[in-house]
């Protein structure tokens, strides 16, 4: 038996639409306001550990992920010049492979297809404005002025979530002084796996998403006071910076940069709510809530496990409340150590591009080991 019954998702991501499948196949009505007339997710490539695809196995999508996507081992680390440095990531555990590289666009047409499939129904082109948050119910009002009540609102909505603004009042990201392109590629031929590769200016790896696809992520510092940049600039930067990588992918990959329109740049931000996540009938989850920066890779998982954890508490709860606190005993301290650990590798690597010493006794290798483990306990 259910707490709920009705439910709004605000956001209709990969947090989202888990928590709405998940919610779906217990018996609950929900509804997803998503701000797009029309899905059209880019975004490029995403990198799937074993956690996110053990948080897709439990709403049955795991199969279908690695089927279209790339199963493939630990990370490769090497030089700018390509020297071996070692391996990252966790073994393979069970059925799931160390990582599932796929397409962020093609991830999410697959849950989009089976939220459709468990009677998930999607008001596209449509977000709330208001929110009247009282202890047994939620109203909100849309951008059509039209009111609904529902049992609870889950917001997923983003590390800019507004819904977080409405429920919790002005919460803003950090900004952590470093920055991220991607760009999509079709698969070098000696991709048998991701590779990564550290520069004194910035860091490169290539990700298989399938077969015939990979996709490229450069981390570089683009300043601390203005990150963002004239998209006329994207193709000279992005060759400038790997024009350090001698090495025969990366200068394959700098070759074929030539169409600005498909890189995606994002200034690296993070963000903190304090716990708890809720307030009387709404709740914040994934990067709302949490926003981790990629230097584990882990923010979409993190997502993801948030919808499934979120599900099964309020299957399992007798009251919305006994739920959320069980969801936060959960969740809290799991995400915040990624966040807190991804936040370190952050502020080291941007100390290392700006030239500067590690802070003493500093150890990535302590801290990626730690983080792992996390990752990999039961969630």
């Amino acid at each position: 038996m259910s707490a709920v019954k009705k439910v709004l998702v605000v956001g209709g991501g990969i947090g989202g639409q888990s928590v709405a499948i998940a919610l779906a196949k217990n018996g609950v009505e929900v509804e997803i306001a998503e701000r797009l007339d029309a899905f059209n997710v880019y975004g490029v490539g995403i990198i799937q550990q074993s956690n996110a695809l053990r948080a897709l196995d439990r709403i049955g999508l795991a199969d279908k992920t690695m089927e279209e996507g790339f199963p493939y081992g630990q990370l490769k680390m090497y030089t700018a010049g390509g020297h071996f440095i070692g391996l990252a990531g966790a073994p393979p555990v069970e059925k799931y492979p160390s990582h599932n590289g796929i397409s962020r666009r093609t991830l999410h047409e697959i849950m989009y297809a089976e939220a459709i499939k468990m009677g998930v129904t999607y008001k596209m082109g449509t977000t709330v404005t208001e929110i009247e948050n009282s202890e047994n119910e939620v109203t909100v009002t849309f951008t059509d002025n039209t009111k609904s009540t529902y049992d609870i609102l889950v917001a997923s909505d983003g590390i800019n979530s507004d819904m977080r603004s409405l429920i919790f009042g002005e919460f803003k990201p950090r900004y952590m002084g470093v920055s991220v392109w991607r760009y999509p590629f079709k698969k070098h031929e000696d991709l048998d796996t991701s590779y990564m590769y550290y520069g004194k200016r910035s860091k490169i790896g290539f990700v298989p998403m399938c077969e015939k696809t990979m996709y490229m992520f450069l981390v570089s510092a683009e300043g601390a006071h203005n990150p963002w940049i004239e998209k006329s600039a994207y193709i000279p930067m992005l060759k400038n910076y790997l024009s350090e990588f001698p090495v025969k992918i990366a200068q394959d990959a700098r070759e074929q940069i030539t169409d600005p329109d498909l890189v995606n740049y994002r200034p690296i931000e993070a963000s903190h709510l304090p716990d708890p996540w809720f307030k009387n009938r709404a709740i914040v989850i994934g990067d709302g809530a949490h926003a981790t920066v990629p230097q584990l890779g882990s923010g979409a998982a993190l997502a993801l496990e948030d919808g499934v954890v979120l599900a099964e508490e309020l299957k399992n709860a007798n009251t919305v409340e006994e739920a959320f606190n069980a969801f936060m005993k959960k969740r809290y301290e799991r995400c915040m150590a990624i966040v807190n650990a991804s936040e370190t590798l952050a502020e080291w690597e941007l100390l290392e591009f700006e030239g500067k010493s590690l802070p003493e006794g500093a150890s990535i290798g302590q801290v990626v080991g730690k983080a792992v483990g996390t990752l990999m306990a039961p969630f």
